[in-house]
């Protein structure tokens, strides 16, 4: 009678998938126990919403149109620019959260355990990229409310502009990490992601490039929110988005694979 066979030791990947699915549940986990910081960060783009809509939104348009106030209009121009800006915002809550596991000591307890090391990192990025979609989510869903209508976007620019928002929110979120890794606290974790924030208000959010001052103008093109922003807006709403397609996929990639491999030299490094 032949003997049993052994059981098929586990491979090394589906060892990594299997901790950083792990490490996924638990984000997500905390996620839900504490949501404020979520909830306080969304805050920012849905009060920029309802204030340029229903304060600014007829001068804001009648501005941009050079001629009769047209709101509807104005909310089809701006929501893109705000669903980005949502990303950005819920991705500080990572760099927080990132620097919480590394000052806490909960990290330094992970490294004496058989896991993988990466999934610590995997389960923080794909925790928020879920968390930045249900963000998106939520904040359309307002701007459906208040008047957004995207009627001339077929399934396909409907597939890539979900595309684009994913693709964003994986290179934001990397770039986060590295942010909350060199943090020494919460607090400084937050003040050094601001620019996520902070970059979409000097952008083609609010006024097209050519309404901006000349000397402004170059700043306002050449970071990553604004060819985002119109490579959006142009599968959304079908207006031209020539070149900004390309851009903003170089951009995405580029600060994914740059985040990537700064937080992860950062923290495979040995604690001193």
């Amino acid at each position: 009678m032949s003997a049993p066979l052994a059981p098929a030791r586990p491979t090394r990947i589906s060892l990594a998938v299997r901790d950083s699915s792990t490490m996924l549940r638990r984000n997500l986990l905390h996620a839900r126990r504490y949501p404020s910081l979520t909830l306080n960060l969304l805050l920012t783009p849905i009060m920029l919403l309802l204030l340029f809509v229903y304060i600014f939104g007829d001068t804001m348009s009648r501005g941009i149109g050079g001629g009769g106030a047209d709101r509807a209009e104005y909310i089809a121009y701006l929501v893109p620019g705000l669903l980005l800006m949502t990303i950005g915002s819920t991705t500080i809550g990572t760099a927080v959260s990132v620097s919480n596991d590394m000052t806490e000591g909960i990290i330094a307890r992970f490294r004496t355990m058989a896991i993988h090391r990466g999934s610590v990192l995997v389960g923080h990025v794909i925790g928020s990229v879920l968390q930045s979609i249900a963000s998106v989510v939520l904040v359309g869903a307002i701007a459906v409310a208040i008047g957004f209508r995207s009627t001339d976007a077929t399934v396909v620019e409907w597939l890539a502009a979900f595309g684009l928002l994913v693709l964003f929110a994986m290179a934001l979120t990397w770039v986060a990490v590295g942010m909350g890794l060199i943090s020494p606290n919460a607090e400084a974790a937050g003040n050094n992601a601001m620019p996520l924030i902070l970059l979409p208000l000097l952008s083609s959010t609010f006024v097209p490039l050519d309404a901006m001052p000349g000397w402004f103008q170059p700043i306002a093109e050449y970071q990553p929110f604004t060819p985002a922003i119109e490579t959006l807006r142009g599968l959304l709403l079908g207006t031209e988005i020539g070149h900004n397609g390309w851009i903003a996929a170089a951009w995405c990639l580029g600060l994914a694979v740059l985040g990537y491999f700064w937080s992860a030299a950062k923290f495979n490094r040995d604690p001193k």
